[in-house]
């Protein structure tokens, strides 16, 4: 096996491929971090958080207590090392391109459906502020497929979304596990949204949202007659 280069090596390296080189050097595969330790071996780099989730992006893995609810809220797991950063040509195999065509754009927005895929909001739209209309750009996105890799996809995102920043990966297997243990008529459901593209409120749902609303005593008439009339 060949030696690793120094992860301290800041002339020759920068932060991604030091955090790379940190993870396989000093944690390895398999095992746990905390972020104050990342920050410890890091000191004066503030991004390096992002750094790290920059290598999923290359096919590294690197758990948080979303995808290991064994995993506490500070701590990460590094669980399988993707393409080897550090050397040279290795880094652009799974690297996503910096700009996308015209072309492009408005493919992903006619796949879209015009729609920011956050929070729903149409092309030239106003928000419900009605302060101003939204804007549309293209996003990528970190998807975590079902046998563990992370490959970055486009979506729809309206410029507010997108200014909100965050972390943004979706775990595609386990929203498809989610799928399957749906009900019949739950899968029903969710079918009718997604053939719509949008989520349509029930009569139920409706009324619950208007019960909410309601003074202390008509709630109490609503549930009066929930129950039958009876108290």
């Amino acid at each position: 096996m060949a030696m690793l280069p120094s992860w301290q090596d800041k002339e020759k390296f920068g932060g991604k491929i030091r955090a790379a080189l940190w993870l396989e050097s000093v944690v390895g595969e398999g095992n746990i971090f905390t972020k104050a330790q990342l920050r410890e071996a890091f000191p004066g780099e503030s991004q390096i958080d992002r750094r790290v989730r920059d290598l999923r992006a290359h096919g590294w893995r690197i758990d948080t207590n979303r995808d290991d609810p064994a995993l506490k809220l500070e701590e990460q797991r590094y669980v399988s090392k993707g393409a080897e950063v550090w050397i040279p040509g290795q880094a652009k195999i799974a690297k996503h391109k910096n700009s996308l065509s015209a072309a492009q754009r408005n493919k992903v927005w006619q796949a879209d459906n015009f729609l920011c895929r956050n929070c729903g909001v149409g092309v030239g739209e106003l928000y419900e502020d009605g302060i101003e209309q939204s804007k549309l750009n293209v996003a990528r996105r970190s998807v975590r497929l079902a046998d563990g890799t992370v490959e970055v996809q486009y979506v729809t995102e309206c410029k507010r979304c997108g200014s909100a920043g965050g972390d943004r990966e979706v775990d595609l297997g386990a929203v498809i596990g989610g799928v399957k243990s749906l009900t019949p008529l739950e899968r029903k459901v969710l079918a009718g949204w997604i053939e719509a593209d949008r989520r349509t409120l029930s009569s139920l749902e409706k009324l619950w949202g208007t019960y909410r609303t309601l003074p202390e005593e008509s709630r109490a008439a609503v549930k009066k007659a929930v129950n039958g009339g009876e108290d």
